[in-house]
């Protein structure tokens, strides 16, 4: 299955974690990013496109400013990306000029690519790039972000980026082999196939606690829902491996795969699905999830058991059961106060041209 999957991989987004970037006084780890940069300018000379998106801003930062552990508050974090991003592109333009590449900078922030035109601006632009040769380094523009910061961070960075273009393979380089079962325990075991992104996964996924890094294998999980439904096969690795990338290419067993939907959404659901924070949530009974699951359906007023949130016509709303599981994401074509109002005939609150069930 593997071997399958992963035939004719010809468009790759590459995620390095911090932790695979620094080393144990947080500073940039010189030797391991050459031999990172190194394999990933094998795989463009094999004439795959690149496009990678690296931590380490803020680590390279932390050692600079005299930072021991990842700040907390929002004006240091900025202060620590604001002087490790201009070091970090630094290193990777003098790495990968060795091998007779050029890179470009790319900081985004989650209304680049929430907002429709700046979304089909940033692809084609990644696009143009890849076509010219370049390989696109990407961040968060973590010195401008607020919320804390976030995409979240740079793992589901790579899933939304990977779902833009679209890539044909997300490969997340880290510090441990792969999902691995018994985690912290004697019999530790990689997982080397996951075809299901369920609950008792996401469970057994936590957190990290490096000085420098956000998310841990949670993040991953997540990343991978995204990437899975988008249609895109994700691999999860060891960045310390040599040959790392060069065997998960060739379909050797290496790391965890998971196993991507078997349609891969158009980019219009892409768009709706990922790239927004839905601005309220609607509550359908029953019948209605069963028409917009099963039968395909566009959410009639009747299915509509709640409305929650304040929104406009024209935003991407939730869908949840009465559970409050949500299921889809849409556009509503009403906005919260028509639709609370009850009064709403004969037409489509979401039409299923605007709806993705997740």
């Amino acid at each position: 299955m593997r071997s399958e999957i992963l035939k004719d991989i010809t468009r790759i987004v590459v995620k390095l974690g911090t932790g695979v970037l620094t080393d144990s006084r947080k500073q940039p780890d010189l030797l391991q990013m050459e031999q990172l940069v190194a394999q990933i300018a094998e795989q463009r000379q094999a004439g795959r496109e690149i496009v990678l998106v690296s931590s380490g801003a803020v680590g390279a930062g932390m050692g600079v400013l005299g930072f021991d552990k990842r700040p907390n508050e929002l004006a240091e974090l900025q202060a620590c990306a604001a002087v490790g991003q201009s070091r970090l592109m630094a290193i990777y333009e003098k790495l990968f000029g060795a091998h007779g590449l050029s890179v470009a900078q790319i900081l985004l922030t989650h209304d680049d690519l929430e907002h429709h035109e700046r979304h089909l601006n940033a692809r084609n632009t990644l696009v143009t790039l890849m076509k010219h040769g370049v390989v696109p380094i990407i961040n968060e523009n973590d010195v401008v972000s607020f919320t804390e910061l976030k995409f979240g961070d740079n793992d589901k960075l790579s899933a939304l980026v990977a779902s833009l273009l679209p890539a044909d393979l997300l490969l997340i380089l880290t510090t441990v082999d792969g999902v691995l079962e018994n985690f912290g325990k004697a019999n530790p075991r990689t997982i080397p196939l996951i075809e299901q992104v369920d609950e008792a996964l996401e469970q057994k996924a936590g957190g990290t606690d490096s000085a420098t890094a956000v998310g841990g294998m949670a993040s991953k999980i997540q990343a991978a829902k995204i990437a899975v439904r988008s249609g895109i096969p994700l691999v999860i690795a060891s960045g310390r491996k040599k040959k790392v990338m060069a065997r998960v290419v060739a379909g050797e067993v290496e790391g965890t795969l998971f196993v991507p939907k078997a349609t891969r959404l158009r980019g219009h659901k892409r768009w709706i699905a990922f790239f927004h924070h839905p601005k309220g949530a609607l509550f359908v009974d029953a019948g209605a999830r069963k028409a917009l699951r099963e039968g395909g359906k566009s959410l009639l007023p009747p299915g509509v058991a709640r409305c929650d949130g304040d929104f406009a016509a024209g935003e991407v709303v939730r869908i949840c059961d009465l559970n409050g599981t949500e299921f889809a994401r849409g556009i509503a074509a009403f906005g919260a106060a028509e639709i609370k109002g009850r009064k709403l005939q004969r037409v489509e609150v979401v039409h299923r041209d605007n709806l993705v069930i997740l």
